[in-house]
């Protein structure tokens, strides 16, 4: 109660200085809620007819900017270039840069709204001009990692039709070797200091443009982007999001979970293809005024992160658990975080063992958001709330979140089932609006009133959701149900596991056993390992139920995972089962 009142304190406060009008719907429409996350009816009533993230919000953040309202020394991007070189954009900057950026694709390029486009680009400036472009003129946006192979880039250039490709030139020859093959790729738009045939030159292009731009009016459900999966199950799917969905939805992810104003910078370590980087890079942020903070590293480096939270003034770090986990490698006595006050974490599930590190060598805690491509934030731990390590808070408004079985009825606390969001008689405005050109998976992804997270969970008396794995990962042993995270949990809290993935395995009596893979710390892969075997199965045996131990323990040098540094757990039970 205490917590609820001090959101609506804070709400009534903001929503005064909200840019937009529909920024003062969605602050209203969660203040009028339980944070548990059951559905507002007036913020679907007065969901507007048109909404663009770009005019709606962006430039009314650029006109404070000009009236005094928002601190015009707080850039609204501050980017660091790996050899120290710095941009800073304010929110007028960014607009008068998205505007070239859109007449560029709308009149270089002869882009129209509707069409799709994929943007591959590392964490580069132009990325955001030209997201906030696409948007601008209607035009469809599918981020992409630099990761990809010439095999990726070929799915999704034909499962997506998408008529351009806006890429660097690192890649732009990836591109190059499957084009002939690409019967709906039009245009090819490399950002670059220099040129390379069939491509269009972004850069020469955005001199020449000009700054004004009509925006083009979008309605709040039409298409905005389309995001792969990240393919743990199969090939990716397209996962299509409207102009509101993300625009508006993710007003409670900033206010509440990030909990940022327009004096806070976020630092969001991720990859601008996932959907995690539109959570805490892009949306979330600027939606509060907030400063999105950027470093250009290809690859995480540890040094480098620490190095950034020393020098430049972030408040709040939002990364995944692993990257905890390696900051708290270190030795952190000798950096002094002047700024940071807010941790976060999400992507995977984060393990105890991590909080407690970072808390012990930091003195902050880390909350914990889940969310899906799929989704915004569908659970949180959000300031104010009691933390419980293992669990991943409560439901985010405004979504009605349960726990329900395979006919879609809500089971009671402690029981366990699917992690599940109610649909009807509403659907939520902030939720997916289909797998594009898939109506029967669309359709598979509902049951009853819920869409299926396809994810097992249990709610606890408090309403804190606690995650037990994907419904595919759950392991059936002697008649027990064994989520594999709280395996891989009790192992990764044993100082010989470096990291763990845990599935099932064939047994003649048991019918499936539960076997861990197992990648040891530097520090122990000289031990026996029979007796380092035994060890560990003690050791899971005493930090959660004895019948949950592995009985089957492999040591490995790495573990399968997507390009999106998940776990490819279905790549490792096949292979125990012969499958491949």
């Amino acid at each position: 109660m205490k917590f609820l009142f001090k959101l609506q304190i804070f709400n009534s406060i903001w929503t005064l200085k909200s840019p937009c009008r529909f920024f003062s719907l969605c602050c209203r429409g969660f203040a009028s809620q339980n944070i548990s996350g059951y559905e507002s009816p007036s913020l679907y009533k007065d969901l507007p007819e048109h909404f663009n993230f770009a005019s709606d919000v962006l430039d009314k953040w650029s006109q404070m900017e000009k009236n005094g309202e928002r601190a015009s020394s707080i850039p609204a991007l501050w980017w660091v270039g790996d050899q120290g070189n710095e941009v800073r954009w304010s929110f007028e900057e960014l607009g008068f840069l998205s505007r070239k950026a859109a007449n560029v694709l709308s009149d270089a390029c002869g882009l129209k709204k509707g069409d799709r486009v994929i943007v591959m680009l590392p964490r580069i400036p132009e990325w955001w001009s030209i997201t906030v472009g696409c948007i601008r003129t209607g035009i469809i946006y599918i981020p992409a990692t630099t990761q990809l192979t010439a095999n990726d880039i070929f799915y999704r250039l034909q499962a997506s039709k998408a008529k351009c490709i806006i890429t660097n030139d690192t890649l732009a020859p990836v591109v190059d070797s499957v084009v002939s093959k690409c019967q709906f790729l039009k245009i090819r738009l490399m950002v670059s200091e220099g040129s390379r045939n069939g491509w269009l030159d972004f850069k020469e292009l955005l001199k020449a443009a000009s700054g004004n731009h009509n925006p083009v009016k979008t309605k709040s459900q039409e298409a905005m982007t389309i995001y792969f999966t990240s393919g743990t199950t199969g090939y990716p799917k397209m996962v299509e999001h409207s102009h509101s969905s993300f625009g508006i939805g993710m007003t409670s992810t900033g206010r509440f979970w990030l909990d940022l104003n327009p004096s806070d910078m976020l630092w969001g370590l991720s990859d601008p293809g996932w959907v995690k980087f539109a959570f805490s890079c892009f949306f979330s942020p600027w939606i509060q005024g907030a400063c999105i903070f950027i470093h250009s590293m290809l690859q995480f480096e540890a040094t480098t992160v620490l190095n950034c939270l020393s020098r430049f003034p972030i408040t709040s770090l939002c990364g995944t658990p692993t990257v905890y986990r390696m900051l708290a490698q270190h030795d952190l006595t000798s950096y002094t975080f002047k700024s940071l006050k807010h941790c976060l974490s999400g992507g995977e599930p984060l393990n105890p063992e991590v909080m407690e590190k970072w808390k012990s060598k930091t003195g902050m805690d880390i909350y914990e958001g889940y969310a899906q491509t799929e989704t915004v934030l569908i659970c949180s731990v959000c300031k104010g709330m009691k933390i419980k390590p293992g669990a991943m808070g409560k439901a985010s408004p405004p979504y009605d979140v349960q726990v329900i079985d395979e006919n879609a009825n809500i089971l009671p606390p402690g029981k366990e089932g699917d992690i599940a969001i109610r649909i009807k008689p509403t659907r939520p405005f902030c939720l997916f609006s289909r797998y594009v050109d898939d109506p029967e998976k669309t359709a598979a992804s509902e049951r009853g009133d819920f869409y299926i997270t396809g994810d097992r969970g249990i709610v606890d008396e408090d309403g804190y959701f606690w995650f037990v794995g994907r419904a595919d990962d759950v392991i059936l042993s002697s008649g027990y149900r064994i989520g594999p995270f709280e395996v891989e949990n009790a192992l990764m809290e044993h100082p010989a596991v470096a990291e763990a993935a845990v599935v099932s395995s064939p047994d003649p009596i048991r019918g499936e056993v539960v076997k861990a893979f197992v990648i040891l710390s530097p520090d122990f892969a000289s031990h026996d390992p029979e007796k380092l075997i035994k060890e560990l199965q003690e050791h899971v045996k005493k930090m959660t139920a004895p019948y949950k131990y592995p009985r089957k323990v492999e040591f490995v040098q790495q573990l399968p995972k997507t390009i999106s540094g998940k776990i490819r757990r279905k790549e490792l039970r096949k292979k125990e089962w012969g499958r491949i």
